[in-house]
C-alpha cells in the first residue's frame, strides 16, 4: 500500500472514531433527565419524584428569602442565595431511594428533606 493511500486510510479511521465520541457524547447529554428543584422556608417542591437511573440534571432555584442548598446522593450544591438559581448534574446508577436535604443549620429538621426514587 502506498504512503498515500495508508494516510487517506488513517484519516478516514479518525473522522470515523471522532464521530463516534462526538455521537456518544451527544447521546449521554441528550439522555439526561431534568428535575426542578424549588427551595424556599423550609420546603422543597421537587419533580417529578422518580427517575431512571442515569444522569440527572437538578435545576434548583432558591424562591425562599434566605440562603440554602441541596444535597442527594453524596454530592452538593454551593449555598444558593435568596432568588438565586444553580444546578446539580447527578449519575444514579442503581434503582434506589435516595434522601435529599438542606445542608444548613437546623433546616432539614424544619422541613427541607424528602427521597427521590430512582427505578
Amino acid at each position: 500500500m502506498s504512503r498515500f493511500r495508508k494516510g487517506i486510510v488513517l484519516v478516514a479511521v479518525g473522522a470515523v472514531a471522532l464521530a463516534v465520541s462526538v455521537s456518544a457524547l451527544a447521546g449521554s447529554a441528550a439522555t439526561a433527565q431534568r428535575v426542578t428543584v424549588d427551595m424556599s422556608e423550609f420546603k422543597f417542591v421537587v419533580k417529578p419524584k422518580t427517575v431512571k437511573p442515569g444522569v440527572v440534571v437538578f435545576a434548583v432555584a432558591n424562591k425562599g428569602n434566605i440562603a440554602h442548598d441541596f444535597r442527594i446522593a453524596g454530592k452538593k450544591t454551593a449555598v444558593i442565595a435568596a432568588k438565586k438559581n444553580g444546578t446539580l448534574r447527578v449519575t444514579f446508577k442503581k434503582a434506589g431511594r435516595y434522601p435529599y436535604l438542606c445542608t444548613l443549620p437546623s433546616h432539614a429538621p424544619a422541613g427541607m428533606k424528602g427521597v427521590l426514587v430512582v427505578k
